[in-house]
């Protein structure tokens, strides 16, 4: 391949490949012209930010490889989304990764903008040995508190895996009652892939679910901010009280003043 003698839009066509033969590169950046040269230096800039994306997410499977070496291969990665709104139900997720599967942008889902979210959802969701998600509803978080409901979530997502997990990674949560080998990690979705899968898996379809009751109640604005505290959510809570999708246990919603006619009225729409 003699690239001096390649068009500008040849040699573009060429450098949108990640891998090139070290000949092929060596001509290109032999060739005079000052276009050939910056699509050069364009293409080792985006090599060098592919390679350092390798790096980092090969660091994020650092427990599961801990725990391959011991013997367990299927690791499951468990996270919640949801803990902190006034509205809506808590999402858990649990997700086996393939051992040093490559997802480029896998993170913490509290890192990423929604697009990027959506985007590694159907990834995961395409590449996983295994993924379970468990709804826990505004009742039993009212009935249990947010914690309790939190880790009951956690047992079920778990417990609906399949193939089975033989061992689990979960963030911040302990849970003592699991049968098989398992790590409570503090900050765990900025440090294990499996957990960083769970969460962008819980937060993807907790939104989506809140996108729906946006459809059922558009006066609380849940599509905009999924049933946190936000300025315009605690102003529909003042102008409307709560609807039966509020959490009542939660103090926010507590000190709404709402008579029973405007329950009634929700109980009889739905």
């Amino acid at each position: 391949m003699n690239t001096a003698q390649m068009t500008v839009a040849q040699i573009t066509a060429l450098l949108s490949h990640h891998e090139l033969s070290l000949h092929t590169i060596n001509m290109l950046k032999a060739d005079a012209r000052i276009s050939v040269k910056r699509l050069v230096d364009r293409w080792e800039a985006r090599r060098q930010q592919n390679l350092r994306e390798r790096e980092r997410i090969a660091s994020l499977y650092e427990y599961e490889r801990q725990l391959a070496s011991e013997g367990y291969r299927l690791v499951a990665g468990v996270d919640e989304a949801g803990r902190g709104p006034l509205a809506g139900p808590v999402m858990v997720a649990a997700v086996i990764l393939p051992l040093d599967c490559y997802l480029p942008g896998l993170n913490d889902s509290k890192k990423l903008t929604s697009a990027q979210r959506e985007k590694l959802y159907h990834e995961i969701k395409n590449v996983a040995v295994a993924v379970s998600r468990s709804i826990i509803t505004v009742e039993t978080i009212d009935r249990v508190n947010i914690y309790q409901a939190t880790i009951k979530g956690m047992y079920c997502a778990i417990s609906e895996l399949a193939p089975a997990p033989q061992a689990v990674l979960i963030d911040a949560v302990p849970l003592p009652n699991l049968f098989i080998p398992s790590k409570s990690i503090v900050g765990g979705d900025q440090v294990s892939a499996s957990i960083a899968a769970a969460s962008i898996v819980a937060k993807v379809e907790r939104d989506h679910l809140m996108d729906e009751l946006d459809g059922q109640y558009p006066m609380y604005g849940f599509k905009h901010h999924k049933g946190y505290g936000t300025q315009e959510h605690m102003e529909a809570l003042a102008k409307y009280g709560p609807c039966p999708h509020h959490r009542q246990s939660f103090a926010p919603v507590k000190a709404v003043n709402v008579g029973g006619c405007l329950e009634e009225r929700f109980t009889t729409k739905e």
